[in-house]
């Protein structure tokens, strides 16, 4: 039961999580250094896929899902989304199977958002890395980025909200982009430049809210944003 309101080659990841410990390192304003991207409406529109595959699991399983909820939420790990919809014991079972679904719909219902190929060039373009860091389990990634002719340069899966503040102190990072309020928090708690892109279920003052430097439209507005965040620092 439901309420509702062409691929560019893809290196192989190795499966599983890639948790990173934070050690007490802070960084300044500088724009030198690997800018983070997250996944699920930052670069890729991948929305159509994942309720789709809720849909599938609410129709095997019987469940009452409501699609609208998923939406507001949408960028947590998948097992604390199955939380919202299953007691304890039924959760991995769940997610598990919206996996199976996920991976099957990813191909046809996941497109690149508006910027996303110009926006991990830009960087490139600069001499800096452009990493991915996504709360999705890496089994999903990788159909996603194909759908979507995406590939960074490094990938980081599995980590949200404070873990992904480790994974940016980690590799040194200037910059995190993301389209959720935890995405702003988790750059402002790694001490680097955070980044809205209000292309998500978020609006503009809740990333500010969160800590958010800017306030981007879409991804077509980064390259001339990190150029003069380059540029102003010489």
């Amino acid at each position: 039961m439901l309420s509702q309101a062409g691929p560019a080659p893809l290196r192989d990841y190795p499966l599983g999580c890639l948790l990173i410990q934070s050690e007490e390192t802070s960084f300044g304003p500088s724009p030198a250094g690997p800018v983070g991207f997250d996944l699920d409406l930052t670069l890729i529109d991948s929305q159509a896929a994942i309720l789709a595959a809720w849909e599938e699991v609410a129709r095997e399983t019987g469940a009452c899902i409501d699609l609208d909820s998923v939406t507001r939420r949408m960028g947590i790990k998948l097992e604390d989304e199955a939380a919202f919809w299953f007691p304890a014991g039924k959760r991995n079972a769940a997610a598990d199977l919206y996996r199976r679904h996920y991976v099957r719909l990813a191909p046809e219902l996941t497109t690149p958002l508006p910027g996303a190929g110009e926006a991990l060039d830009a960087v490139r373009q600069a001499g800096e890395r452009a990493i991915i860091i996504t709360a999705k389990h890496p089994v999903s990634v990788g159909p996603s980025l194909a759908a979507a002719g995406l590939e960074p340069d490094d990938l980081y899966t599995h980590v949200y909200g404070p873990e992904k503040a480790a994974v940016l102190t980690q590799v040194g990072a200037a910059v995190y982009v993301g389209d959720a309020p935890a995405d702003m928090a988790a750059a402002a708690e790694a001490g680097v430049h955070a980044v809205g892109v209000a292309t998500g279920s978020f609006s503009a003052a809740d990333l500010r809210a969160e800590g958010a430097e800017v306030v981007l439209d879409s991804l077509r507005d980064f390259p001339p944003w990190y150029a003069a965040l380059r540029a102003a620092a010489g």
